[in-house]
């Protein structure tokens, strides 16, 4: 079912999927509405003529009107939109075009302008006026008519949309937002039920015990896009094996590398191997759906772009600093999930390669402190994030983490900072980190 949820959402972020829909209903809907007017002969009078027409003419100049504006118009919006992706393409990076293809609005617009455009025609085809038979589909006009109100809106909604869409305040937001949902469904993970006491968990000695040592191998190269962890432990549990996890979502595997290796009583057959692999899905992109550190490296890319030589943007940076700053604190305050998963009877099941709290840190600022040499602004705001941080983690290790990294942006900022008294104000500031 899980797997089902994933497809359906990775088609939903495509570009086509939504248009597609929305033309199909448009198709539905003109020959409904056509056979509803077959069914009823109306003649209208008085302030009824603004809406329901009555001459064939009149019928066939505004279908051919509407028709028309509305095939220009989705050239248009069909531009516009790839204009908008080249500039955030450029600005941004190209993986957050992705992004971009998202939004739902865009992908109304332009379903809403074609299905328009293709309702009018078929409607157009069914108006007869000769001496046999004449049939005017009054209904069918008057919709087409107030589609095309609604997307002269959808227009001026689009273009807002677009305009602001670009600005890196809004890109930035949206990004921090989609990880902070993403934090909070995919910690804690589920995936069974964490061991109580990780200290007494014997590795080596859990694997030996089973005897029999299988290993599965990736049938393709690509990114590790998403792992159905319910059917797994389910799988697993009735077989009575124990599986060792070598990757995680976001991994890029070879083909024929090892993706985990499971160890049982007993020979496991072909048909439970290849269940087990069918629990895994390969793709040539990166998703965001269980990999956090996708959302994490797209704001990355936005800071690290800012700082280039060519850009020279520090406050861009800055607010991807703070943002990722919010997850961080949040993550702290997060129990984050652990490598060992139990089934329902607390018999360990499986050993997972999970994300923890240092390897977020580490995918949220090394590369901004490392592409942060000569910006006095952005290594002292690096610093105060970290102290931020470091006020309310309550975990050592986290805190042996935090102070790492402070420790890089002091050596950093001591490498790269000229000025006397910018040096004086990162070395008060990682005081109150390193002589804690």
């Amino acid at each position: 079912m899980k797997k089902l949820i994933f497809f359906w959402k990775e088609l939903l972020a495509s570009f086509w999927f939504v248009p597609v829909l929305i033309i199909g209903l448009s198709i539905v809907l003109s020959i409904g509405l056509v056979t509803i007017d077959s069914y009823t002969n109306l003649s209208h009078d008085g302030w009824l003529r603004l809406f329901f027409v009555n001459s064939a003419d009149s019928a066939r100049s505004i279908l051919t009107t509407i028709s028309g504006a509305m095939i220009g118009v989705a050239g248009t919006v069909f531009s516009v939109t790839l204009v908008a992706l080249t500039l955030a393409s450029s600005q941004f990076g190209p993986r957050l075009i992705k992004n971009f293809m998202y939004v739902r609005l865009n992908q109304v617009v332009l379903g809403s302008y074609i299905s328009t455009y293709l309702y009018c025609l078929l409607v157009l085809n069914a108006i007869k006026d000769n001496d046999s038979y004449n049939f005017i589909p009054s209904i069918s006009i008057s919709v087409a008519i107030f589609a095309a109100m609604v997307n002269i809106i959808l227009l001026i909604i689009f273009i807002h949309q677009i305009a602001i869409s670009i600005q890196a305040d809004k890109v930035i937001s949206d990004i921090s937002d989609l990880i902070t949902k993403q934090v909070r469904t995919l910690f804690p993970e589920k995936m069974g039920s964490e061991l109580k006491d990780e200290t007494v968990v014997d590795e080596e000695a859990a694997c030996s015990s089973y005897g029999k040592k299988t290993s599965i191998k990736s049938s393709k190269s690509g990114y590790l896009q998403y792992i159905d962890n319910e059917i797994l432990m389910k799988i697993i549990t009735q077989k009575d094996t124990l599986i060792k996890l070598n990757h995680r979502p976001g991994s890029f595997l070879v083909k024929d590398e090892e993706i985990v290796v499971l160890y049982s009583r007993k020979e496991l057959e072909d048909e439970f191997l290849e269940n087990i692999l069918e629990q895994f899905i390969i793709g040539k992109t990166k998703t965001s759906q269980q990999d956090l550190e996708f959302s994490i490296h797209q704001m990355v890319e936005i800071a690290a772009r800012a700082l280039s030589p060519g850009v020279n943007d520090p406050y861009t940076a800055i607010a991807c600093i703070d943002n990722l700053t919010a997850t961080l604190c949040y993550l702290a305050q997060t129990k984050l999930p652990s490598k060992y998963r139990v089934d329902k009877d607390n018999k360990l099941r499986v050993i997972a390669d999970v994300l923890d709290f240092e390897g977020v840190l580490d995918a949220a600022f090394n590369q901004i402190r490392q592409f942060s040499g000569g910006s006095t602004a952005v290594i002292i705001r690096l610093m105060e994030a970290l102290k931020t941080i470091l006020n309310i983690v309550k975990i050592e290790s986290h805190k042996k983490a935090v102070i790492k990294h402070a420790e890089m942006v002091y050596r950093q900022g001591k490498e790269t900072i000229r000025e006397e008294k910018d040096l004086q104000d990162l070395i008060e500031r990682s005081d109150k980190i390193l002589k804690k």
